[in-house]
């Protein structure tokens, strides 16, 4: 026996043995209890850091652990192989990101396999591969045909770095979250997936989730955001030209309505547009707010400005008129773009009251008769109606009701449930993704692509300019004919969060070449047993993963409810962040074994430089390992010196 262990002998050994015996291969088997471990799948962004060799590893001891039970253990791994890094390395390489990312993908399976860790290789997919977008692009069609699947003009957040919309969830302090941009408002022509349709359910069925985290539960129930209120109607007292002459408003506190001084619209609301022609101030306004703030959090923050459209509004309970500004801390997005303002009970509306010298009213007191001061701040609670007519005495519950009848009887309103969840604006308009199978006839009319053309085909083989995508770029490839008609493809592709939303399902029959999903098998194997990864996946993989379940349950190819039995999020492993300035001021990332840096006698870094330069360099301070902030650590080097 060695005196010492010989990790490239030995674990050379045993791994050779198990790919000779396909030890870690699995099939349905109906006399085992099943389990389904699986760990997030990896961006084949070139090497694995340490945060993936953390993750896997926890998969794979919790699968050799219940193979070691008796069960009948499915443990696979793939590649999220669709996104912006490839295009961005391509076009620094100076190649296209296919083979690119094949080259990666090869290099990082060798090293999984180094690792030694426990995979079903035979259920290996590649969501660029085309066997595997073509059923994302069929069951899309499915969608259209329900009506779950529609198309829009949207305001959406644009990168102009990177050249393609930003679902919300992706801005991270009013910038993109790969590259660093300041994101802009923009409006396009966007597919949209109608997740609001499952609002409800999604909400519902996070008690049944009793092995997820508390902590992600409650991230989704305040994305999806429940709440019942009033949609009510205020008329225009001064009419515009190609402007509306009412407008809706939802509120959650109509037992503050007699306290409205104004009305706050968004930038984008058509009344703001109408008088943007004849107001110079407003039109600038407008054009500002395009580069505002757009997540909530963000604009919980900023500094509260408008202008004064003009308008009047007539209230819809007293009559007078109140005026109407448009405001950067409204958005188009969220609601009706439009919101009763009421200075007296809602800071955010106090504070901009104050700013602009608007009037400030109470008409809700504490309900235990303490004595309160609207000139200091806003009082925000529930309380008795004070100021308000009719409606005076009234506690904040009896007033909703009372308020709403008056206005529902008046047909001036009605009782409403609504959410912060948007629909799932899908479009991208990069090119390495799965193309969004729809066709326009010369009408303009939109179908989508049947069956037995699909997959529409991403062309591999093309050269990245760095400006626009290759299949926008190229007329010819757009030219299609649909039941002999001339007709034209989408050039948007697919946002990569849909090849994400339904991997885990397609490991259970992935070489199924006449269908999605082999039912049986995976109903077998559904739902996951253990999954693991992120807490950062709250609102955008896990969400969206749980939503297209169920649509993958309505079609009939699941029965179970969720995909996910339980849930691990396994934390980060930080590493340092370092980044320079290009010529535009966009930051850089370089990776820390770039980069020589010195410390005083206490630790603290007193000095980055590039090694190969000599160039000063910004810490950016500790951040998780991500391919974003290139501060991966490459677990090879520790391979190849301790061994797995």
């Amino acid at each position: 026996m060695e005196e010492h262990y010989q990790p490239h002998q030995i674990e050379s050994e045993a791994q050779k043995f198990w790919e000779d015996n396909d030890s870690f291969a699995v099939t349905e088997d109906s006399s085992k209890e099943k389990y389904y471990c699986l760990s997030m799948f990896p961006y084949p962004s070139g090497r694995l850091h340490m945060g993936h060799v953390r993750n896997y590893t926890i998969g794979d001891v919790i699968s050799r652990y219940q193979r070691m039970r008796g069960k009948n253990v499915l443990q696979p791994m793939g590649w999220d192989a669709f996104g912006l890094p490839a295009e961005n390395a391509a076009i620094k390489n100076k190649t296209a990101p296919a083979p690119w990312t094949y080259e990666n993908i090869d290099y990082m399976k060798g090293q999984l396999k180094r690792l030694g860790f426990g995979y079903d290789w035979n259920r290996e997919l590649a969501t660029c591969k085309p066997d595997y977008y073509k059923w994302e692009q069929w069951f899309f069609t499915q969608l259209y045909e329900k009506g779950l699947v529609y198309k829009k003009m949207a305001t959406v957040n644009w990168c102009p770095n990177d050249v393609t919309v930003l679902a919300n969830e992706q801005v991270e302090d009013g910038r993109c979250w790969r590259c660093d941009t300041v994101v802009e408002r923009k409006e396009l022509p966007q597919w949209f997936v109608k997740i609001t349709a499952y609002a409800d359910e999604l909400l519902a069925d996070l008690d049944k989730l009793e092995h997820w985290p508390e902590q992600v539960k409650a991230m989704q129930r305040n994305w999806i955001g429940r709440s019942e209120g009033i949609q009510m109607t205020f008329k225009v007292a001064n009419t515009i030209d190609g402007a509306p002459e009412a407008f809706k408003v939802y509120t959650t506190r109509p037992d503050t309505l007699m306290g409205v001084t104004y009305v706050g619209i968004a930038s984008e609301h058509p009344l703001a547009k109408a008088a943007a022609v004849n107001n110079p101030a407003l039109a600038t306004f407008i054009q500002d707010c395009k580069s505002n703030a757009v997540t909530e959090a963000e604009m919980a923050t900023m500094e509260k400005v408008g202008v004064d459209t003009g308008i009047r509004a007539i209230h819809p309970i007293t009559g007078r008129e109140v005026p109407v500004w448009a405001a950067n801390f409204v958005l188009m997005d969220y609601g009706t773009g439009a919101v009763m303002a009421v200075p007296g009970h809602d800071q955010r509306d106090y504070e901009f009251a104050t700013r602009f010298g608007l009037p400030i009213e109470q008409v809700i007191a504490p309900a235990n008769g303490e004595s309160i001061d609207i000139s200091e701040a806003a009082f925000t609670e529930k309380g008795k109606l004070v100021n308000s007519g009719e409606f005076d005495g009234l506690t904040s519950e009896e007033a909703f009701n009372a308020i709403a009848d008056r206005l529902i009887s008046e047909g001036k309103g009605e009782r409403q449930v609504n959410y912060r969840l948007r629909d799932w604006g899908v479009s991208r308009q990069r090119y390495w993704g799965a193309p969004i199978p729809m066709r326009y006839l010369e009408d303009g009319t939109e179908v989508p692509v049947p069956l037995e053309d699909l997959p529409v085909l991403l062309p591999e083989d093309v050269e990245m300019d760095g400006v626009q995508s290759p299949i926008k770029a190229d007329p010819e490839w757009a030219k299609t004919t649909h039941n002999g008609q001339p007709a034209t493809r989408e050039t948007d592709t697919f946002d990569t969060f849909m090849e994400s939303s339904w991997y885990y399902a397609r490991y259970c029959s992935p070489k199924s070449d006449d269908q999605m999903l082999n039912p049986e098998q995976a109903n077998y194997w559904l739902p996951v047993d253990q999954y693991i990864g992120g807490i950062e996946h709250a609102v955008m993989h896990l969400l969206y993963s749980r939503f297209y379940h169920k649509l993958l349950r309505d079609a009939g190819l699941v029965e179970s409810d969720e995909p996910y039995k339980r849930l691990l999020c396994q934390g980060m492993v930080l590493a340092d962040t370092y980044f320079k300035l290009d010529e535009k001021g966009v930051k850089q990332w370089v990776a820390p074994t770039d980069v020589d840096s010195e410390f005083d006698d206490k630790g603290r870094l007193t000095k980055a430089t590039l090694k190969e330069t000599g160039e000063a360099v910004e810490h950016a301070g500790m951040s998780k390992m991500s391919k974003s902030k290139n501060n991966g650590i490459d677990p090879q080097d520790l391979i190849n010196q301790y061994g797995a």
